[in-house]
């Protein structure tokens, strides 16, 4: 990968990591710990804070566990970083869905070394079940996720100059 290409990969996480903190900002100025505001029959903004990582596992684990979460952000980030530097120039969905995933990981990263927790606020809920409350990065790291899955399902790409012919 080019330095330019690598550079403009880089800014849909830089993207991904400005909205994730500034929707969360405004989460936790404009909303009260933990008391729902409806929006629709099936969506509340509800501030939490997950001191555990996805539906809070290890929530409870006494603190160790932010430390091991952040070492273990870190780590994911440096090696999605390396992997896009070594992808080739015909991959497709791939290079969007690492920088999303990258962009989801530094997000939560952020709040976790600065706050000791992740500030959730998005409450979907149907019939009295609600889905564990969840913020901007963490729909860009499914939303990468699913990408990372249909790239997986596309037939390879012939290199660039190749006539696919043989």
């Amino acid at each position: 990968m080019t330095l330019p290409r690598y550079a403009a990969w880089l800014g849909l996480a830089a993207v991904i990591v400005v909205l994730d903190l500034w929707t969360k900002h405004l989460a936790s100025s404009n909303l009260d710990l933990y008391r729902p505001v409806p929006i629709t029959g099936w969506l509340n903004m509800t501030l939490a804070h997950n001191t555990g990582a996805a539906f809070s596992f290890l929530a409870d684990g006494g603190g160790w566990q932010r430390i091991f979460f952040i070492v273990v952000a870190s780590g994911i980030s440096v090696f999605l970083l390396i992997w896009l530097w070594r992808l080739p120039l015909q991959a497709r969905a791939l290079p969007s869905a690492l920088m999303l995933l990258l962009g989801g990981a530094i997000g939560n990263l952020v709040d976790r070394v600065t706050l000791g927790y992740v500030v959730d606020f998005i409450d979907v809920h149907y019939a009295g079940w609600h889905w564990p409350a969840f913020n901007l990065a963490d729909s860009a790291i499914v939303i990468g996720v699913g990408l990372m899955m249909i790239e997986s399902l596309l037939p390879p790409r012939a290199p660039a100059g190749s006539t696919g012919s043989g």
